[in-house]
């Protein structure tokens, strides 16, 4: 497993990596956000498993980074390790595409306990979806045929096809490459349709444990997702609102009765 480090105070990029590696990691690092981006272009979208990245950077800021990854498809998880401690940093940062997020000071072995849980969660989602059969998900509203006898788990609903081994989500002749999180938060819903879900209950158990994170994150994330499927986002028909209380994820909508049990927010 590899790990690049983009953080340009010395003394904590080579802590980090004296960690990482006696964690057993390889390890890469980057003192700035341009040489991180080449570094990353030169070893590939999967030539990491995992993405370490300050903001406060010389020349190009940790956002540009984050914001560069994200437009090029790179899906590579990314865990935020800042000083910045405002909510309106932490949100920009989620917005743009991070996956978990750190304050510096940080405690080593909650660092360690955080990295292992987002590149354990991502091998688990590739090989889960590499090991599934090839039929379609339960729910699917049409047969999706393998291509070549290789598997592809998918689940479509509407002009939507989400594809669990690619990481992507087809609407009509458009593809979007989601990363972890999003990835992770779809299929929970997807996985409890018709199912009105609390925001305490989806950070329980789509975000970790140790997550810095508030329901406010879960808003910006279906407001991304919303943004991919649905066709009107100011009228959902897939991820409904559920006034008070958080969402409600529906593959086939039913306008009459969705519209009397569920409030858009």
């Amino acid at each position: 497993m590899r790990i690049l480090v983009v953080e340009d105070e010395e003394a904590i990029a080579e802590g980090l990596k004296f960690n990482f590696e006696q964690e057993g990691y390889e390890v890469v690092v980057a003192p700035d956000g341009q040489l991180a981006l080449t570094v990353l272009k030169e070893c590939g979208r999967d030539g990491f498993d995992l993405i370490v990245l300050d903001l406060m950077l010389p020349g190009l800021s940790g956002y540009e980074v984050l914001r560069e990854l994200r437009q090029d498809n790179v899906l590579i998880p990314v865990l935020v390790l800042s000083a910045r401690t405002l909510s309106e940093d932490k949100i920009l940062a989620f917005d743009l595409g991070s996956d978990q997020y750190m304050t510096k000071p940080f405690a080593l072995r909650e660092l360690l306990s955080r990295v292992k849980s987002l590149i354990d969660r991502r091998q688990a989602i590739v090989m889960a979806a590499a090991n599934a059969p090839a039929t379609p998900l339960e729910g699917t509203a049409a047969p999706i045929i393998p291509i070549e006898n290789k598997p592809e788990p998918k689940f479509q609903f509407g002009k939507v096809t989400v594809n669990f081994q690619t990481f992507q989500v087809h609407v009509g002749d458009r593809v979007h490459s989601l990363t972890t999180l999003e990835l992770e938060l779809l299929k929970y819903f997807i996985e409890h349709e018709g199912e009105v879900l609390s925001r305490t209950r989806i950070l329980n158990h789509v975000w970790d444990e140790h997550a810095e994170v508030t329901t406010r994150t879960i808003d910006n994330f279906v407001l991304r997702l919303r943004k991919l499927i649905e066709p009107d986002t100011s009228k959902p028909s897939h991820i409904l609102s559920v006034r008070g209380t958080g969402y409600r994820f529906v593959a086939t909508p039913s306008p009459q009765a969705d519209a009397a049990e569920d409030f858009v927010e």
